[in-house]
C-alpha cells in the first residue's frame, strides 16, 4: 500500500491491483476510508466530516493525478507523491 500523500494527520495511499471503480484509500486516526476518483465520492468506511472535506478538496485539485496512479498501481509501476494539502 505504496502511500502518495499525507497532510494535516491524513495519510493517503492507492493498493497494487484494485478492484474497479479507481479509487484511492485515506486514513486518520482510527477512521479509514476509499474514495472514487472519477466522483470524488465516499465508497466505504468512515471519516470525520472535517477530514473529508479536505480528502475532497485535494482530491478535487489533484483529480488528473489520482488517475495516472490508478493507471501506475494497475500496471505495478511506481507510485509518485503527489503534493500535500496547504
Amino acid at each position: 500500500m505504496p502511500t502518495i500523500c499525507m497532510f494535516r494527520g491524513i495519510k493517503i495511499y492507492l493498493n497494487y491491483l484494485e478492484h474497479q471503480p479507481p479509487h484511492f484509500h485515506a486514513e486518520y486516526g482510527e477512521y479509514e476510508c476509499s474514495i472514487s476518483i472519477n466522483d470524488i465520492e465516499l465508497l466505504s468506511g468512515q471519516m470525520p466530516n472535517k477530514q473529508l472535506k479536505m480528502i475532497f478538496g485535494w482530491a478535487a485539485l489533484h483529480q488528473d493525478e489520482l488517475q495516472e496512479e490508478w493507471y501506475l498501481a494497475q500496471t505495478h509501476k511506481e507510485l509518485f507523491p503527489i503534493e500535500p494539502l496547504k
